[in-house]
């Protein structure tokens, strides 16, 4: 029996051309979805937007808002597919040091208290919880609250 080795997952910018396939994942993991508009706006506005590739396949992507020295994380998604195998964990810390590399203090994002492994995830690399956002979310039932997390960025300090 011969092992199938696949290539290694690489960060590269977000293009226009690969908004079909963020699309395609975030339909899929997400019941309320960004919509094309969202992505598309983000890039125009010049935003970090970041895919992972294994290969020609896009597994994932993160869009980061950076300013006065802040970073604000406003989605990190992998493909159902491509979950649970560490591609989470790689595009938080490739986006995170990108943030680093671009002089942000902080890095801030919101999570769904229904959300584990994205909790799990960002307590794991160091995000804290700062606050509550009260009805963030949009939810079958009305809204769903939003747990405020940050991360202090300091220089020596890397994700694993």
């Amino acid at each position: 029996m011969s092992a199938v080795l696949r290539p290694a997952a690489e960060f590269e910018p977000m293009r226009e051309t690969d908004l079909g396939a963020v699309l395609e994942i975030e339909e899929s993991i997400y019941e309320f979805p960004w919509t094309l508009g969202n992505f598309r706006d983000s890039l125009r506005a010049g935003y970090a937007c970041w895919v992972l590739r294994e290969g020609r396949q896009l597994i994932g992507y993160a869009v980061m808002m950076l300013a006065a020295g802040e970073a604000h994380l406003l989605n990190l998604s992998v493909a159902a597919r491509s979950q649970r195998c560490g591609h989470g964990r790689r595009l938080l810390k490739d986006i995170v040091e990108l943030a680093r590399g671009r002089k942000a203090k902080m890095v801030f994002l919101e999570v769904r208290p229904t959300n584990d492994a994205g909790r799990r995830l960002y307590s794991g690399c160091g995000f804290r919880q700062i606050g509550v956002r009260r009805g963030y979310y949009p939810a079958r039932k009305g809204r769903e609250d939003a747990l405020a997390k940050g991360r202090e960025l300091t220089p020596d300090i890397i994700l694993a």
